[in-house]
């Protein structure tokens, strides 16, 4: 029997806030990770950034969005599993979240994370100056 050759992941475009070390970090692995090449990395923070017809600035600031080479936009836990659908080494994720229950638990998940993101920043700021480097090298 052939095997049924996977569709080949279309760009997406990822609104992130470059001014948020942990983001920015996590970003950066993303990038890496990216050697498909279909991230358009955007950063909400960047004075050049005024968001458009879809998404504004203070919305993108407050939680992650990402734009789909169709034009649709997804945030929060939906918004990471379409980046992690389009990521070599992050597929399995996504699949994961496609059984029934998962996004809906991964979104609570992310508004706890939400919460409490000044505090898990301040801490990563202290990790990073006290040992010079970030979680993803």
């Amino acid at each position: 029997m052939k095997a049924i050759k996977q569709k080949d992941p279309q760009n997406i475009t990822v609104f992130y806030d470059g001014s948020c070390p942990l983001c920015a970090s996590e970003i950066s692995y993303y990038k890496r990770a990216d050697t498909d090449h279909v991230l358009n990395l955007v950063d909400v923070s960047s004075k050049r950034f005024s968001g458009d017809d879809s998404v504004t600035r203070s919305d993108a600031m407050a939680r992650f969005h990402v734009r789909l080479a169709d034009g649709r936009q997804m945030s929060g836990a939906r918004a990471f599993v379409e980046l992690w659908r389009a990521v070599p080494g992050w597929r399995w994720l996504a699949r994961l979240a496609s059984l029934p229950g998962v996004v809906p638990l991964l979104e609570e998940l992310y508004r706890l994370f939400l919460r409490m993101r000044p505090l898990i920043v301040r801490g990563f700021g202290k990790y990073q100056r006290f040992f010079g480097t970030s979680l993803t090298r």
